[in-house]
């Protein structure tokens, strides 16, 4: 049911807890499974230079918080925001078709994490 590069970042999840000096975070939750993502954003001259994830849910939603933190650990704001549900799903190597909206939860949590960075930055 599940690759084995999805029970590899469930069974041993990257980037996993807080940043306490965050100046980004986003969260999002999903009613129809009950999980819940947080992701936190360190961000240094428009890079990501850390990212930590806290995400209560199914095992799909533990792999896809971890993927989506490896996938933009050193890239630009503009880079990290061009990450999809789809691109999370296929660095995953696929998802199957119910667990596919923790995919969007992942990407969710991250655009949120930016957008609370850009706002915090405009203050």
């Amino acid at each position: 049911m599940y690759t084995e590069k999805v029970m590899d970042h469930f069974t041993n999840p990257r980037n996993v807890g807080e940043i306490s000096d965050a100046n980004g975070v986003g969260e999002v939750g999903n009613a129809k499974c009950g999980d819940i993502m947080r992701i936190y954003l360190k961000v240094e001259d428009n890079i990501i230079k850390d990212v930590k994830f806290k995400t209560f849910g199914c095992g799909a939603a533990i792999a896809t918080s971890s993927m989506v933190t490896e996938m933009v650990k050193g890239k630009t704001l503009e880079e990290a925001l061009e990450i999809s549900n789809q691109a999370v799903a296929e660095a995953l190597g696929g998802l199957p078709p119910a667990k596919m909206h923790c995919s969007n939860l992942a990407a969710d949590a991250l655009h949120e994490a930016i957008k609370n960075y850009i706002e915090n930055k405009g203050q």
